[in-house]
């Protein structure tokens, strides 16, 4: 009963094995091929071989998959994906063909949850709501142990809705927040141009004029630089309005980041307070975790796709 998960990210691809029990067995992690379908497909299938051998599995473990976007339940393709080179291709089945073996899919973000709920930041909680704070900004919605993908498999895409209450330019606004940055989607301020790493950096540089990283201005910021501790206090606020719309709707006992941005440990002091700002409900206490499993939350969640043998 080994599971493989694999984390099919857009500069890595990690990969594990877990036994029956849940424990771990095997790891690795090789750079993810960019631009490349067949190549990330090859690269998948070299990474399943390689686990497989590392637990002498003779191909029997099952295989899950977390990718950065979804499987259409209308067209069987690819939808919604920042590694734009995986949209409008059958990567479920291709993967299947490649492993030698059937393949579930499922959003990187949902298998956060999944991971989290189980064990994890989460576990014991009737509903979780996992945030990856990446490279982009996805989602994703665990209640009572099941994931939740709706009637689209978009359920939880909080990445790709508008910013809320965009502000004007102020004292702590060097910039207009409409109509937002242009998005990969097509559409312009989505939350992911301003919450992910990149969309983090990008506003510390149109502020600024520098060209660093998100985690490039986090320690710019730990040094006392005031622009950098004002390019974190902007994201932070719209972190909060975005997760305030989250709390709105769906009210989870408990939200879980992962994602790189997930290990700045200012998010855990302050957005708490600042989401409650920008709640409807007057008395909000919802906890905000880093995800317990950290980088590897994504990729244990797609090795339990499997829950009993395929």
């Amino acid at each position: 009963m080994a599971r493989i998960g694999i984390d099919l990210g857009g500069t890595k691809i990690e990969g594990l094995v877990l036994g029956a029990d849940g424990a771990e067995l095997a790891r690795r992690r090789i750079p993810a091929p960019r631009d490349d379908y067949h190549a990330t497909l090859a690269a998948v299938a070299g990474l399943v071989s390689w686990l497989d051998n590392a637990v002498g599995g003779a191909g029997t473990a099952s295989v899950g998959v977390g990718i950065p976007g979804v499987v259409s339940p209308v067209t069987g393709l690819v939808k919604n994906a920042n590694s734009t080179w995986l949209i409008g291709h059958p990567l479920d089945r291709d993967l299947a063909d490649a492993v030698g073996r059937p393949v579930r899919l499922e959003n990187d973000a949902n298998c956060l949850a999944l991971s989290e709920a189980a064990d994890g930041a989460g576990a014991g909680c009737h509903t979780v709501f996992a945030a990856i704070l990446g490279t982009g900004c996805g989602g994703g919605l665990v209640i009572d142990g099941r994931i939740v993908t709706g009637r689209h498999a978009a359920a939880g895409e909080w990445g790709h809705s508008p910013l809320p209450w965009p502000h004007g330019p102020g004292p702590m606004m060097p910039q207009d927040e409409r109509p937002g940055p242009a998005c990969y989607c097509g559409r312009q301020g989505c939350l992911e141009t301003w919450a992910s790493g990149p969309g983090l950096a990008d506003d510390h540089r149109r502020a600024t004029g520098q060209r660093l990283t998100a985690v490039e201005v986090a320690a710019l910021a730990a040094t006392g630089d005031g622009p950098a501790q004002a390019t974190l206090d902007r994201h932070v606020d719209r972190l909060a309005r975005g997760l305030a719309g989250v709390v709105n709707l769906l009210d989870p006992d408990v939200i879980v980041l992962g994602g790189g941005l997930s290990n700045m440990a200012h998010l855990y002091d302050t957005l708490p307070r600042r989401l409650a700002e920008w709640c409807f409900s007057p008395d909000v206490t919802t906890p905000i975790r880093p995800a317990r499993h950290g980088d590897s939350s994504g990729v244990r969640g797609a090795a339990w796709l499997w829950p009993s043998p395929p």
